[in-house]
């Protein structure tokens, strides 16, 4: 009788605590996106251009709304409007979706691999997006022209990495570690014929071409910013879905996972094409703005666990945020100077990352 009464007390409390921790994950979530809302309102103000945040928050929903009725693009009218609405308004919400896709793929491919230093640009996306905009930028070579010559040729560039390991796959079953180092081989690769190609190259090309190298969000428009959002909703959901088969083959193994109906070989090669395709769209707009991707889903994992069925909302929430403070930090900390936002995530990523290491006593991983 005593035996089935603590049976049900530690039932109950396994639930309670469950409950709980659930909980934090949630809070996290929330957390992440008042960031977002609070930041985007505060990023919006800030700028030659003073301007209320009420009068901000008016002018934006003003605009989608009449965006909503019209069916067309509204153009503003007033000085304030013009501000907001096509400078800062696009850059603003590319920072958010571009911070929540490198997240997202971040957190996938780490946990695809098992590895947790992959991520699409240790796979060598981000070098090869780098070296496409380089020759259209200082050869003015490229698989589209006009408008789109550097945007296109980044894209291109940068599914080269992705088909060259899909391939390694296929030849010789790779494992995830030769994917990674493969990865890492590319882009030693292409980041030497980048470098070869600035050296040769006049200074104002190579000024511009090492601006999209550092990653910037200076040129956000809202084609960019319909392109992202367009990618990160098609893409995101499919990945969430494969959540629970990354929680399996992290968790027990390979064998495991074939014994319970899935295909870890098939699912790695899917997750990892959905997350560099992911990565590669937003890349071709902002450029390559580093450790987004790998500190976010760290950082997250740090704090509400391993669950990539939370952890993948999670952080891409939470880096849409890192990415959103470092853009208005980038802006502000020496104005009328706009540095390049990847500077400001390498200078905060690294060592927030190594200060939250260090504090941190059990694994994580």
């Amino acid at each position: 009788m005593r035996a089935g009464l603590q049976a049900n007390k530690d039932v109950e409390r396994i639930k309670r605590e469950y409950k709980k921790f659930i909980g934090r994950k949630i809070t996290f979530i929330i957390f992440s996106i008042l960031l977002i809302a609070i930041f985007a309102g505060l990023a919006a103000t800030l700028g030659s251009y003073q301007i209320h945040p009420i009068e901000v928050y008016g002018i934006v929903l003003n605009g989608f709304m009449n965006s909503i009725l019209t069916g067309f693009y509204w153009n503003p009218e007033t000085t304030k409007e013009m501000v907001v609405w096509n400078l800062r308004l696009p850059r603003i919400l590319l920072a958010v979706l571009a911070g929540m896709g490198f997240a997202i793929a971040g957190a996938m491919t780490q946990g695809i691999l098992r590895n947790p230093l992959a991520t699409p640009y240790t796979l060598g996306i981000a070098s090869g997006a780098a070296l496409g905009a380089a020759i259209a930028i200082i050869l003015t070579k490229g698989i589209i022209f006009g408008k789109y010559l550097i945007v296109g040729n980044a894209f291109v560039f940068s599914l080269i990495p992705t088909f060259v390991i899909l391939g390694l796959t296929r030849l010789k079953k790779a494992t995830p570690e030769t994917m990674v180092l493969a990865g890492i081989a590319m882009m030693y690769i292409f980041s030497a014929v980048t470098t070869v190609l600035m050296y040769f190259a006049e200074s104002d090309a190579v000024k511009a071409a090492y601006f999209w190298t550092v990653g910037d969000l200076g040129r956000a428009q809202w084609d960019a910013v319909i392109v992202a959002f367009v990618a990160l909703i098609l893409i995101s959901p499919i990945l969430m879905i494969k959540a629970w088969d990354v929680n399996i083959i992290m968790g027990a193994g390979d064998d495991t996972a074939k014994s319970l109906g899935i295909n870890p070989e098939k699912t790695r090669i899917f997750i990892m094409l959905l997350s560099c395709l992911l990565t590669a769209t937003i890349v071709s707009f902002v450029g390559t703005i580093g450790f987004i991707c790998l500190v976010a889903p760290h950082i997250t994992r740090i704090i509400i666990g391993g669950d990539n069925r939370y952890l993948v909302p999670a952080s891409g929430f939470f880096g849409g945020a890192l990415l959103l403070i470092c853009d208005t930090i980038a802006r502000t900390i020496i104005a009328p100077i706009v540095l390049p936002v990847g500077v400001v995530t390498a200078f905060l990523g690294g060592p927030m990352f190594l200060y939250i290491l260090l504090r941190k006593k059990k694994d994580y991983w």
